[in-house]
């Protein structure tokens, strides 16, 4: 609950900038504070809100305990102090903050060790039995580890610690480090977590492993060629357009056999109706079709430059951000649930985990958000950032409404007071899971 919590903290951060106008599109994609905007998001608000869901979930997939719990505290500590460190080593790029360049290495080195703990902590869970999908999760947590070592090497150039090497991957290693760590990192993992969650609250069998492992091997491969054949090519001055489209291949029918997965998902579930967190799941799906449909469109069109803030953008709100909050919403309701009435389960009647929602009410503000993510694309692809601020706006409108349900799931403000608090049970903690 903590990392959730945080995490959406951070995401209000970066929707007030996209509202206020700093960062992409109002400045260019390399500014200082589009840095600032790409990094909130992608570490502040994904990341933690990923890393979240796996410290619950991870320990499902392999039907094994967590490592150590005890490592989650200092981790998520390590990770808001070196964030906060490299946000404001961006802002001295940018020239509002005095010249301390040593921000950006610092920073870099407590994301590094502090994401450390995380990828040591749930590698050694998921190694315990690495079939289906804790496979993802082993891979993405690969790909996270050459997120993090790009990124370093990044500070330390700017901070001028880099020497020659540092210079030559941070001129054209860019590219390298966002798929990474949006591609495989962000991605991969939640292809991993949906296939569990999916096959859980629809009630459908599990993907076969053969098949979810050629949607793992073209996907593991897209990021391969990305890391290791662009470092090749950054060392070799020969250009990464050749490298860039041979991923992007990749990378596309990596998401074509994701959506046969999921289809098939969908066809052998046993539960008809589907609860609201599902059906709004099926828009980050389409989101994700989108931005597969798109980044091929863009690079048949040789426009793949003059559009890419509007593909991450479709990608980073649309696929990954979507599908966090519609599967947060669920993943709150069944914490919050377990941790009140499981310890009375049996013994007094409990409600119904479907009972802590009032799913009528939640609907429309997924319905605003995604309808706002998709406009504000729109947007992007048309150069019209003021209208951009606007669909950002809708956005920021869409989350507070998610994040007010969200809460009152927490507070049990939808349970029948005759059951909200039987004998026994405790009323939850809101931004931490007792035991």
């Amino acid at each position: 609950m903590s990392y959730f919590a945080t995490a959406v903290a951070w995401l209000f951060v970066a929707l007030a900038m996209m509202v206020a106008g700093m960062g992409f599109p109002a400045a260019d994609l390399t500014s200082p504070d589009t840095l600032v905007l790409v990094h909130v998001m992608c570490v502040g608000w994904l990341s933690l809100a990923m890393c979240g869901a796996l410290f619950q979930f991870l320990p499902v997939l392999v039907a094994k305990p967590l490592f150590s719990e005890r490592w989650a505290l200092p981790a998520l500590g390590l990770l808001c102090a070196g964030l906060a460190s490299l946000l404001a080593g961006f802002l001295v790029l940018g020239g509002r903050l005095p010249a301390w360049l040593w921000l950006l290495p610092v920073g870099a080195v407590l994301l590094a060790v502090g994401l450390g703990l995380i990828v040591v902590d749930l590698g050694l869970t998921a190694w315990q039995r690495p079939t289906g999908p804790a496979r993802f999760v082993l891979v993405g947590l690969a790909s996270l580890c050459a997120t993090i070592a790009l990124g370093a090497v990044f500070t330390f150039a700017l901070a001028g610690w880099g020497g020659s090497t540092g210079e030559t991957i941070l001129a054209g290693g860019v590219p390298l480090h966002a798929i990474a760590g949006l591609g495989g990192w962000l991605t991969l993992t939640a292809m991993g977590v949906s296939y569990r969650l999916l096959s859980m609250f629809m009630l459908s069998p599990d993907v076969d492993d053969r098949t979810s492992g050629t949607t793992l091997m073209v996907g593991s491969l897209a990021v391969t060629v990305t890391v290791v054949g662009g470092l090749l090519a950054v060392w070799l001055s020969s250009g990464l357009n050749a490298v860039l489209s041979i991923a992007a291949v990749l990378g596309v029918a990596a998401a074509a056999l994701y959506g046969r997965d999921v289809l098939g998902i969908f066809r052998g579930r046993q539960r008809r109706r589907l609860e609201l967190n599902t059906r709004m799941a099926t828009l980050s799906f389409a989101s994700l079709a989108g931005t597969a449909f798109l980044c091929a469109a863009l690079f048949l069109t040789a426009d793949f430059p003059a559009h890419v803030g509007a593909l991450v953008f479709l990608a980073v709100f649309g696929w990954l951000s979507g599908l966090i909050l519609a599967k947060l919403y669920k993943i709150v309701a069944f914490l919050t649930w377990l941790e009140t009435y499981g310890p009375v389960m049996g013994r007094t009647p409990t409600p119904r985990v479907q009972d802590l929602v009032a799913e009528g009410k939640a609907s429309k503000w997924f319905v605003i958000y995604y309808t706002a993510v998709w406009a504000g694309t729109l947007m992007l692809l048309m150069g019209q950032p003021q209208a951009f601020r606007a669909a950002a706006l809708a956005m920021a409108v869409g989350v507070v409404g998610i994040v007010r349900e969200v809460i009152r799931t927490r507070r049990l403000a939808y349970v029948a007071i005759p059951l909200r608090l039987p004998g026994g049970a405790r009323a939850p903690h809101l931004l931490f899971a007792s035991k």
